[in-house]
């Protein structure tokens, strides 16, 4: 069976062929960040817009890459919630229709079951059942998965996602956007003994993250820190410090909360997932502290981190082969909590 994936839940357009026998065909990725870049975040309006002007001629040029043509398409997957409504109905539109067209079932995909399956792509992929963590611009969760469909939320931010809050930081010293790999970047020359930032909510049982007030120290920090008569050279070192002080109080919070997901499940299996789950600094503390644990931990390749079609393609599959099919219509979900998905 061959899947043609179409992501366009915010601001990236993503489009991915997979292939039941042979794997991933070849994938096509249009990112938005120069876009929004001069308004320093997402707007809605313009990211369903550019996905309108993007997603056809992504599609026909994936198409004559792989040496395929309509007829060789069996299903059609395009991300069916959460993320924004306007740039969802994108991609549901030109999916159901394109499906109708070819005579061939569509599927709706849950956008952060997709991020969930990306580590299932690689030839090295994880067994059922694991622990998640889902970690990204717009979620922060802790997920146990038993199978496809069969999950239980353990945990969640009960404000900012960490991405989000990596953002917000980066924003409020005056990094450009997108904040969250800037602030990662400028890390890395950050001195780890200056500044020491809490790590929230890890001193009391349970499983759920808060990022809010981390992102409230980081600018009190910065307005004490940083005074008007100060070099440049000695602004940015101090940001430097602030931001390798910011980074490794999150990342420490995600993994003493993973820990505990781990122990509480009896996981031997943990999946790192999302956008910020390419952080290289986290993946690293991660894969140390899971060693301790007895558990090995899986993620996908960094390109499949942020948001991309081939999630969708690989998730679809699995719907589809499974007998899922959508009417006629189509919906798009601005929240949809992943519990409520059934299992295969």
């Amino acid at each position: 069976m061959r899947v043609l994936g179409i992501e366009t839940s915010c601001d990236e357009t993503g489009i991915a062929l997979y292939d039941s026998d042979q794997g991933l065909l070849g994938h096509k990725l249009h990112s938005q960040v120069d876009l929004h870049a001069v308004y320093g975040g997402v707007v809605p309006e313009l990211a369903s817009r550019d996905h309108v002007r993007k997603t056809l001629p992504l599609i026909a040029s994936l198409l004559a890459e792989t040496g395929l043509s309509k007829s060789d398409i069996d299903g059609v997957a395009y991300t069916a919630g959460p993320g924004l409504v306007g740039a969802l109905l994108v991609g549901a539109a030109i999916g159901r229709t394109l499906a109708w067209a070819w005579q061939v079932p569509a599927v709706g995909v849950h956008h952060m079951e997709g991020h969930l399956l990306a580590p299932m792509l690689e030839a090295d992929s994880p067994e059922f059942p694991f622990v998640a963590l889902l970690v990204s611009g717009g979620h922060t969760q802790l997920v146990e998965v038993k199978g496809i469909g069969q999950y239980r939320l353990l945990g969640e931010s009960l404000d900012d996602a960490a991405g989000e809050a990596f953002d917000k930081t980066a924003k409020m010293m005056g990094l450009p956007y997108p904040g969250g790999p800037e602030l990662a970047a400028l890390a890395l020359k950050g001195d780890p003994k200056r500044f020491h930032f809490p790590r929230p909510m890890t001193d009391r049982p349970g499983l759920d993250f808060s990022f809010s007030g981390l992102k409230t120290f980081a600018l009190n920090t910065t307005q004490r820190e940083i005074a008007e008569n100060d070099s440049a050279e000695t602004v940015l070192q101090t940001k430097a410090d602030i931001a390798r002080a910011f980074e490794e109080a999150v990342v420490d919070t995600l993994v003493i909360k993973c820990r505990r997901a781990v122990r509480e499940c009896g996981a031997g299996t943990l999946v790192l997932a999302g956008g910020v789950s390419a952080n290289r600094h986290l993946r690293e503390k991660m894969q140390s502290a899971m060693k301790k644990e007895g558990a090995r931990v899986y993620y996908p390749r960094t390109e499949f981190c942020t948001d991309n079609g081939a999630m969708i393609a690989y998730a679809g599959w699995q719907r589809l082969r499974a007998g899922a099919t959508e009417p006629m219509g189509f919906s798009a979900k601005a929240r949809w909590p992943m519990d409520s998905l059934s299992g295969i």
